[in-house]
C-alpha cells in the first residue's frame, strides 16, 4: 500500500511538471535540495552488500546504506539484474526525502550476458552499421537487466600494443576512431534515451590515456598540443557531437596535471568550446589517487582540485560526500559550481525517464524474454565473422575443403570456452563461448582430431583482478600434438593470449606468443607444414616466424559468445573474410609505439642514397615498417586496383575534388573489399603525417567484375590543428593515395588555392 501511495505521488508530481522544459524541471528540483542532497548526487558507490539480503548492521556497508537512505548517493555501479537493481532503487526512491532515483552504471564494454567481439576486433570490421548494432543490442540486453548507464565506449587512440586496454578501443587512427565512437554512441543511446531499451553512454578516458609511457598501465603521459588535438581529441569531439551524455576522465596525468583535475580539458574545452551539457564522472578512485600522484596533499585538497577541474561525479573515492561541505565553508569552492554539476547529473536522469518511472528498467518478464535472444545471438555471430582478418593465405590453403580431409586441431585455445570471451565481460557467465572445436565439429564431412598440445595457464584466474599465471614449466602434451600432426593432412592451430591477458592492468613488455606456444608451433610445423594458424588475442602480436613459415594466418581476436561458429564459417569459406587491421602489427616490440600516420623526420632515408649510410632514421637490427600495416587484410578473393584519377588539379576551400579508382575481382569467389583513401599534406605550418586516412568504402564484387569507386574530398578533410593553434586547411599541395591498406604507394596531387 505504501509503495502504491508513493508511486501515485510521484506520478502526480511528474504530471504537474510534464509541460515544463528540462531546465525548468531541473531548476525546480534543485531549489528543493539541501547542500548535502546536492553533494549526494555527485557521489557514486560500488555495489557493497547483498542488496536482496538483510540491511547491513555495521562497518562501511552500513554507512553506505545510510547514505542511500538519506539521498546522499546519486549513482550505483556494478548492481545488475532486475531484482537487485529494483531493490537498491527502492531505497533511494522510497526512503530518501526527495526520492531522487539512482542512475545505475556498468562497464558494458562489448556485451552483457551475450558477449560480442572485443571492441578492437569489431573495429577490424570497418563496418559502422554492424558496430552500431552491436552497441544497440548490448544496450538492450543490459537495459532489461536494470542497467541504464554504460562506461563505454572507450575511444582512446592507441599506438602501443603493450598497453592492455588496446582491446577496448578502435586502434591507432583518429578518423576511423571518430566514426566508430559516433556509431557506438548512437547504438547505446538510440533515438530515444527514455526507451527501456537504451542507455546513456560514456566517452572515456578523457584524455590521452592511450599514450601512457612504455605502454604501462596508469603511467604518465607527455604529449604536445599537436598530438593532443590532431590525434587524441577527435574521437571525443565526435562522441560529443553525437550527443553522448557523459564523459569519464582518466587515471593518467597529461603534461603534469592529473586528468581528473584538468580544467583545460574538462571546463575550457569540453564544457566550454564544445558546449557539452552532460556530466563528467571520475574514473574509479581517481580523485583520491591525485594524492599518490603528488598533486593533492590530502582528501580535502583532492576534492577541491577535482571539482574546480570539472569532475562532476566522484566514482568510489567518497571524497565529495565528506569534503565538499567543508570546502564550501572554507570558500574554496562555490555553491554555483556544485549546482552546475548537480544540474548536469539530474538532467541526464530526467532524459532517461527515471523521474517519470524510477523502475522503467526493472521488468523481470522483459529480462527473461530479451536476455540471450535469437536476435542478439545472430547479431553476435554476424559481427564476429566481420571482425576476422585474414593475414596470410599462401597457396590458397584456405578455405578448407568440407569433405574427405583429416584435420588435426591443436593448441591450448582450441577447445577453450572462456578465453574467447576476452576481458571486460563482467555480466557474462564463464565458459559460455562456442569453442573452435565445437564450431568445426558442426561440419561432419571431415575427420577432426584434437590435442591441446600444451597448457597456456597454470590455473584459471580467480576473477577479474587476479594476474594470469602463464605456464612456463610444463610441456606435457607436446608429444601427443606432434604425433597427431604427423597423421593428418591439415593442422589448425589455435594459439594466442588468454582472455585475461589484455584489458585494464594487463600491460606486457613482450608481444610474442606467451608460454610454450611458439615452441609448440615450430615443432608441429617441422612434421607438418600444412598449418592454418588461428590467433586469439586482444592486441597486436609479434608474429615474424609465423609470417615467414606458416602458410595461413587468421586473426580471430577474442570474438565473444559465438567465436567458434564464426571462425569455423570463415575457415570453411562460408564467409569470405573482409576485415582490415585497425592497428599496425610490429616486427619487434622495440618498434612500438608503431603507427602508419607518423611524421616524417629530416632524415627519412631516400632512394639513391648510400645503402650503407647510418645517418637516417632507422634501426640497425630491424626494418622500419610494421609486419602487417594498418588497414591490411586479405580475402579469398583477389582485388586489382587501377586507373587512379582526380577530377581536377586544383580546388578552393569552398569547392570539392573527386578521387576515383577502379577495383576488379580477379579471384574465383565473390568477395568484399574495403577501399581506403589517404591524404598527405607535404608542407604545412606544423609537420604533418606521411599519410592520414580520410575515407573508406566497402564494395562486394563477383569474380571478374569491376567497379569504379569515387571519393569526394572537401575542405573539412584537409583541416588540422596548426602552429597558430587553429583548425585550418592551409593552401598548398596535397597528395592523394587510394589502396587496400596504408602502405599504398601510388599517388596523385592537387593544389588547394
Amino acid at each position: 500500500m505504501k509503495l502504491k501511495l508513493i508511486l501515485s505521488a510521484l506520478l502526480i508530481s511528474t504530471f504537474s511538471i510534464a509541460q515544463k522544459t528540462l531546465d525548468e524541471k531541473v531548476s525546480d528540483l534543485l531549489s528543493k535540495m539541501t547542500l548535502k542532497e546536492k553533494i549526494g548526487q555527485m557521489n557514486q558507490y560500488n555495489g557493497f552488500w547483498d542488496i536482496t539480503g538483510p540491511v547491513p548492521k555495521g562497518g562501511d556497508s552500513k554507512i553506505k546504506y545510510n547514505h542511500l537512505s538519506n539521498g546522499w548517493v546519486g549513482s550505483m555501479l556494478n548492481v545488475k539484474g532486475v531484482k537487485e537493481v529494483k531493490e537498491v532503487q527502492k531505497i533511494a526512491v522510497e526512503k530518501s526525502r526527495l526520492g531522487i532515483p539512482l542512475i545505475i552504471g556498468f562497464d558494458l564494454i562489448h556485451g552483457y550476458k551475450t558477449v560480442f567481439p572485443i571492441p578492437l576486433a569489431e573495429s577490424a570490421s570497418w563496418d559502422l552499421e554492424a558496430i552500431r548494432l552491436s552497441a544497440e543490442l548490448s544496450a538492450k540486453e543490459a537495459a532489461v537487466a536494470g542497467i541504464n548507464w554504460t562506461f563505454a565506449p572507450m575511444i582512446d587512440i592507441t599506438r602501443d600494443a603493450r598497453w592492455g586496454r588496446v582491446m577496448e578501443g578502435a586502434g591507432e587512427d583518429p578518423y576511423l576512431g571518430s566514426l566508430i565512437a559516433a556509431a557506438r554512441v548512437k547504438g547505446f543511446q538510440g533515438e530515444d534515451l527514455a526507451s527501456p531499451y537504451t542507455i546513456a553512454a560514456t566517452a572515456k578516458h578523457f584524455a590521452a590515456y592511450g599514450f601512457v609511457e612504455a605502454g604501462k598501465e596508469y603511467n604518465t603521459v607527455d604529449i604536445g598540443l599537436n598530438t593532443l588535438h590532431n590525434i587524441v581529441l577527435p574521437p571525443f569531439k565526435a562522441a560529443a557531437d553525437a550527443g553522448i551524455k557523459t564523459f569519464m576522465n582518466s587515471f593518467n596525468d597529461l603534461n603534469g596535471i592529473p586528468a581528473t583535475a584538468d580544467a583545460y580539458l574538462q571546463r575550457d574545452l569540453l564544457k566550454g568550446e564544445w558546449n557539452f551539457d552532460g556530466f563528467v564522472v571520475s574514473d574509479w578512485g581517481s580523485i583520491r589517487e591525485m594524492i599518490e600522484h603528488g598533486y593533492a596533499k590530502d582528501n580535502n585538497h583532492a576534492g577541491e582540485l577535482a571539482l574546480l577541474g570539472g569532475s562532476d561525479m566522484d566514482m568510489e573515492s567518497s571524497i565529495y560526500i565528506y569534503e565538499l561541505e567543508k570546502l564550501i565553508e572554507e570558500n574554496k569552492i562555490s555553491i554555483a559550481q556544485i549546482d552546475d554539476a548537480v544540474r548536469r547529473i539530474l538532467s541526464v536522469k530526467f532524459e532517461l525517464g527515471l523521474f517519470e518511472d524510477p523502475y522503467r528498467y526493472c521488468n523481470e518478464e522483459r529480462e527473461k524474454e530479451i536476455t540471450g535472444s535469437k536476435e542478439i545471438m545472430d547479431a553476435a555471430l554476424e559481427v564476429a565473422k566481420k571482425s576476422i582478418v585474414l593475414l596470410k593465405n599462401e597457396n590458397e590453403i584456405l578455405p578448407l575443403k568440407k569433405k574427405g580431409v583429416t584435420i588435426g586441431l591443436i593448441g591450448p585455445l582450441a577447445a577453450d570456452k572462456n578465453s574467447p570471451l576476452g576481458n571486460w565481460r563482467i555480466g557474462a557467465d564463464d565458459n559460455t563461448a562456442v569453442s573452435v572445436l565445437e564450431g568445426l565439429q558442426n561440419y561432419k564431412g571431415n575427420n577432426i582430431s584434437h590435442a591441446q598440445g600444451v597448457k597456456l595457464i597454470n590455473k584459471t584466474p580467480d576473477g577479474f583482478h587476479e594476474e594470469v599465471q602463464i605456464n612456463t614449466t610444463d610441456k606435457t602434451g607436446f608429444e601427443e600434438a606432434i604425433a597427431l600432426a604427423q597423421k593428418v593432412e591439415v593442422v589448425v592451430m589455435v594459439l594466442g593470449e588468454h582472455g585475461f591477458q589484455s584489458g585494464e592492468g594487463r600491460s606486457r613488455s613482450k608481444l610474442d606468443l606467451p608460454g610454450f606456444q611458439q615452441e609448440l608451433l615450430e615443432k608441429v610445423a617441422a612434421v607438418n607444414p600444412n598449418i592454418v594458424l588461428v590467433l586469439m588475442n586482444g592486441r597486436p602480436l609479434v608474429l615474424n616466424w609465423a609470417a615467414e613459415n606458416i602458410p595461413a594466418i587468421v586473426e580471430a581476436w577474442q570474438l565473444g559468445t559465438q567465436s567458434g561458429h564464426a571462425i569455423a564459417q570463415v575457415l570453411y569459406g562460408e564467409y569470405n573474410p573482409s576485415g582490415k587491421l585497425p592497428m599496425s602489427f610490429p616486427r619487434s616490440v622495440g618498434q612500438v609505439p608503431i603507427y602508419y600516420n607518423h611524421k616524417s623526420t629530416g632524415r627519412p632515408g631516400t632512394e639513391g642514397e648510400d645503402p650503407g649510410s647510418v645517418f637516417w632514421s632507422h634501426y640497425g637490427d630491424e626494418e622500419n615498417d610494421p609486419l602487417f600495416p594498418f588497414g591490411f587484410g586479405l580475402s579469398y578473393s583477389k582485388f586489382e586496383y587501377s586507373s587512379l584519377e582526380l577530377s581536377a588539379k586544383e580546388m578552393t576551400k569552398n569547392s570539392k575534388i573527386e578521387a576515383s579508382i577502379t577495383i576488379k575481382n580477379t579471384g574465383k569467389v565473390k568477395g568484399k573489399e574495403i577501399i581506403q583513401l589517404y591524404i598527405q599534406d607535404p608542407f604545412a605550418s606544423a609537420i604533418r603525417p606521411v599519410k592520414e586516412l580520410k575515407g573508406f568504402k566497402t564494395i562486394e564484387l563477383e569474380p571478374g567484375a569491376s567497379q569504379k569507386v569515387t571519393f569526394t574530398i572537401k575542405e573539412a578533410d584537409l583541416v588540422f590543428y596548426n602552429a597558430k593553434q587553429k583548425w585550418e586547411a592551409e593552401p598548398g599541395t596535397f597528395h592523394v593515395f587510394v589502396g587496400t591498406n596504408s602502405n599504398v604507394k601510388e599517388k596523385l596531387s592537387f593544389e588547394l588555392k
